[in-house]
């Protein structure tokens, strides 16, 4: 069976949005997710449906049927292990590789995949702290919380970002915040949610909108 690239992309967003949701994934989402107009959307869905990719029920919205799930990971886990080789074997910094990945993800040899991956030594997490699939389409899940929710005068370290633009991973850098970083918290503010941390001797007042895009794990 034939997919398009188009097809591929509807199916990594759908998965991304069923990490967030047990239930259906409605059309608006799906649209808002890859920016295009519901009709499109409708129009796309019905042709995965018709591939076994998805199951879709009009007015309540789709699920990844066990084919297209597969289909889904082996994007993200292509797309994962290109970040790691880009920043790791080819210097570039994590808020560049992305769009570059966004490319490579659509190559379809497993053989170049597989060997890609032992090249870097299996890699479990990719350059912003999401886990890497393995060729099994198996995912390891990450016991973390959003830096938002941490408690006051407690110790974490950062396994993730939600937000992984290159603007929002620019300023993660500037404050010297990354993928292992340790964290500690130490107030909360009851108006806004602004949050107080110190990083070693650094203290960093953040906003809720920064604070809900890192993700934690408690010490």
């Amino acid at each position: 069976m034939i997919i398009t690239l188009t097809e591929e992309n509807y199916l990594k967003a759908i998965f991304h949005l069923s990490q967030k949701s047990e239930v259906e994934i409605s059309t608006n989402a799906i649209a808002e997710q890859i920016d295009a107009k519901a009709s499109s959307v409708t129009d796309m869905l019905k042709k995965l449906a018709e591939k076994n990719l998805i199951t879709y029920i009009k007015y309540k919205g789709v699920k990844l049927t066990e084919n297209g799930r597969l289909t889904a990971v082996d994007i993200v886990r292509k797309h994962r292990l290109w970040e790691v080789f880009l920043v790791d074997t080819l210097n570039f910094s994590w808020d560049e590789v992305h769009d570059i990945a966004e490319q490579l993800e659509h190559i379809k040899s497993p053989k170049l995949i597989n060997q890609l991956d032992a090249f870097l030594g299996f890699p479990t997490h990719d350059p912003h702290g999401d886990p890497i699939p393995n060729k099994e389409g198996e995912i390891v899940k990450v016991n973390k919380i959003m830096l938002s929710k941490a408690t006051i005068n407690s110790h974490y370290t950062c396994v993730g970002v939600l937000d992984s633009s290159s603007d929002f991973l620019k300023y993660l850098d500037k404050h010297k915040i990354g993928i292992g970083t340790d964290i500690l918290v130490v107030d909360k503010e009851d108006f806004d949610q602004s949050m107080t941390i110190t990083i070693g001797a650094k203290t960093i007042i953040m906003s809720k909108a920064i604070t809900n895009n890192i993700y934690v794990k408690k010490v």
